[in-house]
């Protein structure tokens, strides 16, 4: 079982993680949210850091740019792949095809510029609040969305990608198992705040239905530089959210 761990990390992180990957990269799905929930510790630690050396703007910075080289940028290139192919794209195949392109398009780079402007907002108002617990908790939802549509949309790709051994696999049990685990790490991060608890959740199945419904009617299903655009999407929101609400609570 653990093996699934190491393949979630690998995955997810560039972390040396020594050790056998699992046979069934599904099985690495369980282990989404715990990657989450360090990955969110992480980067909260980092904000924590810099609202300590009293400047809010470049701890934000760091909490945003620690996120994107902690995953490698893997999932701000997905964003910016979905980005050019469901606005690029008219047909399905299309979109398809240009999802594959590693070269950054028009619309990738409106994307990627707009999503980093909006999250560094958002990562300033919660630094600013001392709300590094919402922090990690935008981080620990994405992962858990990042399941959510795996496991309750099809493969895209007829011929295959890279993502579709961890969808193919996926189903509900894995939905069950990481929606507990992710709401037992919730009431751990904010301390059995329920309005808080209700506020982020909320804010990350936005995200979810709003990512996945998109994928749906433009592709029928997803693919990994979805999954990675639904993480982006989600941290977006939950953080978005998080800061009305901290503020709210200010």
């Amino acid at each position: 079982m653990l093996s699934g761990l190491v393949t979630a990390l690998r995955t997810l992180t560039v972390l040396p993680v020594p050790g056998r990957e699992s046979d069934s990269f599904s099985n690495s799905l369980f282990w989404f949210p715990v990657v989450g929930l360090l990955l969110g510790l992480v980067e909260g630690t980092i904000g924590f850091c810099g609202f300590r050396l009293g400047w809010n703007e470049l701890s934000a910075a760091l909490v945003l740019l620690g996120g994107i080289a902690l995953s490698r940028g893997m999932h701000a290139d997905g964003l910016a792949d979905l980005a050019d192919g469901f606005w690029g794209g008219k047909t399905r195949e299309a979109a398809l095809r240009i999802m594959k392109d590693p070269n950054v398009g028009s619309f990738g780079a409106i994307a990627l510029s707009a999503m980093m402007l909006l999250k560094w907002i958002a990562l300033l108002k919660l630094v600013g609040l001392g709300a590094f617990e919402l922090i990690a908790a935008g981080v620990l939802l994405a992962r858990e969305v990042q399941v959510l549509l795996a496991s309750s949309l099809p493969y895209a790709r007829k011929e295959g990608g890279t993502a579709q051994a961890f969808v193919s696999g996926a189903g509900a049990l894995h939905i069950v198992v990481t929606s507990l685990l992710t709401l037992l790490f919730l009431v751990a991060l904010l301390h059995a705040d329920l309005y808080a608890l209700v506020t982020v959740v909320a804010a990350a199945l936005v995200g979810a239905l709003l990512t996945g419904g998109l994928s749906r009617r433009k592709i029928n299903g997803v693919t990994g530089d979805v999954l990675g655009a639904g993480s982006e999407v989600t941290e977006l929101f939950v953080w978005i959210a998080a800061a009305l609400y901290a503020g709210f609570r200010a």
